[in-house]
């Protein structure tokens, strides 16, 4: 309800304010987000100015593939952490945003700056950060409804390579998807209870051992290309937690080369927060998972 009443303010904003206490319902703090409410019942939202910032810009290198002044598309490279966490408190994507665009959008809290989505640490590929509080309204809210799996303009795709291939040249995964039952480090599409997950696939080249697989997100829960090529059987070349014993003395090496996940995020297509123009950007497949690829070829 309030999310429909703030165009600024995205689901996942207002249940962080409910849970910080800056909402009240009828004169009192509200607790829960699905509190019942009555005709007429006031509600109050105290939106607190943006802290701080607290991370220092850095000078790292970024490809730009877009810019203006609502939002900020860039080329992430493997091994770039998103954001400070616990053992990154330097040499993020946020500190190289800092230091390029001086303007990000401070909504997204002090850590994460313009921040909307993420890419692990080592995947590489497109990634947009939010220069104003309404793009990163706006996108935030995309992203969080593609996460559910509800039709958008939002759209992205992954190219990876997996060993062994495929069983079919194309395909659907349908999954619930969640917390691993053992290893809590870990997500799991073998769960009783979760989110749904689904994800479509295409077999771009092929041998025996291994293929390139173009992947395209319905839903966007974490690690969900991984875990579930890894669930049913064909895990990404090089994943040091979903992967499985490489196939063979070749796979090993190309493994031990490429040194990450072999997952690139290949395209990302939105509307525009402001404009609503569509956009839609490409990365071209990185030179350590092109080496890969001819290592395989070879």
């Amino acid at each position: 309800m309030i999310a429909a009443a703030i165009d600024q303010l995205s689901r996942a904003q207002v249940q962080r304010l409910i849970e910080d206490g800056h909402v009240t319902l009828a004169g009192t703090v509200a607790t829960k987000a699905g509190a019942k409410v009555r005709l007429g019942d006031p509600i109050e939202v105290a939106v607190p100015a943006p802290e701080p910032l607290e991370v220092l810009p850095e000078p790292i290198p970024l490809v730009v593939l877009f810019e203006d002044a609502d939002l900020i598309v860039v080329d992430k490279p493997a091994g770039l952490v998103v954001h400070p966490a616990a053992g990154h408190a330097t040499g993020t994507l946020v500190n190289a945003l800092l230091h390029h665009c001086k303007d990000l959008s401070g909504i997204g809290g002090v850590l994460r700056p313009g921040i909307v989505h993420r890419l692990d640490k080592d995947t590489s590929g497109v990634m947009v950060a939010t220069k104003s509080d309404r793009a990163h309204a706006a996108l935030t809210a995309a992203f969080a409804a593609k996460s559910r799996g509800e039709p958008g303009a939002l759209d992205r795709t992954y190219l990876a390579i997996t060993s062994p291939p495929p069983p079919l040249k194309a395909g659907t995964l349908r999954t619930l998807h969640g917390r691993h039952p053992v290893d809590r480090k870990r997500f799991s599409s073998k769960v009783a209870s979760g989110k749904p997950a689904v994800t479509h696939y295409e077999v771009v080249d092929k041998q025996l051992d291994w293929a390139l697989v173009r992947f395209r997100l319905e839903t966007g829960r974490t690690h969900q290309i991984r875990v579930h090529a890894a669930d049913h059987g064909w895990p990404l070349v090089g994943d040091p937690v979903y992967g499985h014993k490489p196939r063979t003395e070749k796979l090993a090496e190309v493994a031990r080369a490429l040194g990450r996940q072999a997952l690139h995020a290949a395209t990302l297509a939105f509307d525009h927060p402001a404009t609503a123009a569509p956009l839609r950007f490409e990365s071209p497949l990185p030179p350590d998972m092109q080496a890969a690829l001819a290592a395989l070829r070879s």
